[in-house]
Formats: structure tokens, C-alpha cells, sequence
């Protein structure tokens, strides 16, 4: 399994940033999933790495530690399954469900989803663990 491309940060580069979880195998497999539906519309960085919280204003380890966040070139930040949706949005041919996010009642159900997913990610199978983190985790 290859983990997510790490594009090369560039200040003309004006698209939204993913930041994903790089040392959880879940999270490796399905950032590396929406990076290939979205085809190439966001950069991927996971959080693990050195400099990439401290680069965006607002992200803190521990909303990292809890979900996915898209930061926009504004600075916005989405987190969890609204990241996942704003992300959708971006592809003209996923749009369409990226907005069912934002019906009533879809949104809850998506963001408990999210969450229940979120709490147990390194219990659920994968092909890559780095530096020992899925066992550290568990419970």
C-alpha cells in the first residue's frame, strides 16, 4: 500500500490541504482513497510530519488527533466528515455528494459515523502501520 503523494508546498499552490493521520493505517489507506476521487483538486500532508501543524493557523494536534481536516487557501478548516465532503465538492462529478452533507439530518448522521470510525482506527485492518503506532494505540 502507498501512502498518500506528499506534494512539495508551494506558496502559488492554491489548493485546499488534507491533513490526515501518517501513522495510522486506516487513515493512510482512505487519504490515499479521496486523493484519487478528487484527482489531485487537494494536497495531502499528514500531521505526523515535522512542520505541518505549525504551518496552518488554527490546526491544533489534538483536532489531528480526532479527524481529518481540509484546510482551505482562506485558512478555513473542515474537520471529519465535513472535510470529506467539502473535499467532494472540489470534483465536479462527486459535488453532488458532498452537498447531501448539508440536508438536514445527513450531517449528523455522517459526523457519528465519522466519529465512531475515528475512535476505533487503529483497531481496523490495513497494510501499513509506521513506527509502531497501531499497537501503541490500542487499547
Amino acid at each position: 500500500m502507498s501512502q498518500p503523494r506528499p506534494s512539495a508546498p508551494h506558496a502559488d499552490d492554491a489548493r485546499p490541504v488534507l491533513i490526515y493521520d501518517g501513522h495510522c493505517r486506516f487513515c493512510i489507506q482512505q487519504a490515499s482513497r479521496l486523493e484519487r476521487w478528487v484527482n489531485g483538486a487537494v494536497r495531502m500532508r499528514s500531521f505526523r510530519d515535522a512542520g505541518v501543524i505549525e504551518r496552518y493557523p488554527g490546526l491544533t494536534l489534538a483536532q489531528c488527533d480526532q479527524a481529518l481536516q481540509l484546510v482551505e487557501p482562506s485558512g478555513r478548516i473542515h474537520s471529519g466528515a465535513a472535510a470529506i465532503a467539502t473535499a467532494f465538492r472540489l470534483r465536479p462529478m462527486l459535488a453532488p455528494v458532498g452537498w447531501l452533507y448539508c440536508l438536514p439530518g445527513i450531517r449528523q448522521i455522517a459526523d457519528w459515523g465519522y466519529r465512531l470510525v475515528a475512535r476505533n482506527r487503529f483497531r481496523l485492518p490495513g497494510d501499513v502501520c509506521t513506527d509502531d503506532a497501531c499497537r501503541q494505540h490500542r487499547p
